[in-house]
C-alpha cells in the first residue's frame, strides 16, 4: 500500500505515538537509575509529588499523577512495604487514606537529587522547559477532554 502524505492513519502523522515512544524510553533510561534507590518510575513520581507537599490523599495524589486507584493502591502499598510512606485513615473522614512520608522516605530525596540530571545528558535547558510547557498544556487539553466526553457519557 502506497501512503499517501495527507493519510490520517500514517505513523508518523499521529501524535500519539511520539508520545508513546518519548515515555518508553523515558521508562526505559530511569530504571537503571533508580534502581538503587529501590524505586520503579510510577513510584518515582509519587515521591516527587509527596517530596513536595504531605500528607496527600490518595485522591489527590491520583488525580495529580492522572493514576487510579485500582494502579495507585498497589503502588502505596509497595512502597509503604519499603518503609517509605504511611498509609493511614484520615482521622477527620474516615473515607480518606493519607500518605505521607517516613523517614527515611524523607531521607532518600538526598539520594535521588541527581535523578534528574542524569537524564538531562547536556540538553538544553531552555528546550527541555519549552518542551515541558508544551506538553503541559498538551495533558491539561486531553484532560479536559476527557472530563468532557464523561460528562457528556453521563447525560
Amino acid at each position: 500500500m502506497n501512503a499517501d502524505d495527507d493519510d490520517p492513519l500514517l505513523l508518523d502523522r499521529q501524535i500519539c505515538f511520539p508520545l508513546y515512544a518519548a515515555s518508553n524510553l523515558i521508562n526505559r533510561l530511569y530504571g537503571p537509575v533508580l534502581s538503587p534507590l529501590g524505586l520503579t518510575y510510577p513510584q518515582y513520581l509519587v515521591m516527587l509529588v509527596l517530596w513536595e507537599e504531605q500528607p496527600q490523599s490518595v485522591g489527590a495524589l491520583g488525580a495529580r499523577l492522572y493514576l487510579d486507584s485500582g494502579t495507585l493502591t498497589p503502588l502505596l502499598k509497595r512502597l509503604e512495604t519499603a518503609g517509605l510512606v504511611t498509609r493511614r485513615r484520615d482521622p477527620s473522614d474516615e473515607r480518606r487514606v493519607l500518605i505521607r512520608l517516613t523517614a527515611e522516605g524523607m531521607a532518600l530525596r538526598e539520594r535521588a537529587i541527581r535523578v534528574p540530571e542524569t537524564l538531562m545528558n547536556g540538553k538544553d535547558p531552555a528546550g527541555i522547559d519549552a518542551l515541558r510547557a508544551g506538553l503541559r498544556d498538551l495533558v491539561d487539553g486531553l484532560a479536559q477532554h476527557g472530563a468532557t466526553r464523561a460528562a457528556e457519557n453521563a447525560k
